[in-house]
């Protein structure tokens, strides 16, 4: 028989480790294969709007992992988040005008039941930041700059959200059982 490679070693090492402490995946399945806790209850999520350009990329990058593929469940909860991008100059020439940017978005959030009492569940923060070279280009290039940083927050956020979400609803499946 070949020796196992050095990845897989470690990475059953490391499985056989993380299951003696009772750790399981987030998005884990249920036994019979259909989506789990976390995953319906990301899916039950309607996200509210979020104004300007920015928000709307937030919201469609949210969007597109509380919904992971699950169609046909009803919403029962709603997410507010608010949102906000600042930047300052890092790279500062002699005559002080910058030649780099870094952008700090910044989002807080609630979970709202979409129950009569509008009980809110849970809320947080997530912050993520990326930076953007300021070059003397025309100015469709120096938009397109500032699209891709938005983009790059607005996943990033969106990602931390959701992990945020999914831990919620393990722990509340978890206190329930």
């Amino acid at each position: 028989m070949a020796p196992l490679p050095r990845r897989r070693m470690l990475l059953l090492a490391t499985g056989a480790t993380l299951s003696g402490c009772g750790f399981q995946p987030v998005y884990m399945p249920t036994a019979s294969g259909n989506a789990g806790v976390a995953q319906r209850e990301l899916a039950a999520i309607e996200v509210a709007i979020i104004p300007d350009r920015p928000g709307q990329l937030l919201r469609q990058a949210l969007q597109d992992r509380l919904e992971l593929g699950s169609s046909g469940i009803a919403r029962r909860y709603d997410l507010n988040v608010g949102f906000g991008i600042s930047g300052e100059g890092i790279a500062i020439q002699t005559d002080t005008s910058p030649t780099r940017i870094r952008f700090i978005g910044s989002a807080t959030w609630n979970l709202v039941a979409q129950d009569p009492g509008r009980t809110r569940l849970t809320n947080g923060y997530a912050t993520a930041v990326d930076s953007l070279n300021i070059l003397d280009t025309q100015y469709f290039a120096a938009d397109l700059g500032s699209e891709t940083v938005q983009r790059h927050l607005a996943d990033a956020l969106a990602e931390q959200i959701t992990i945020q979400l999914a831990a919620y609803f393990r722990r509340r499946a978890a206190a329930s059982s």
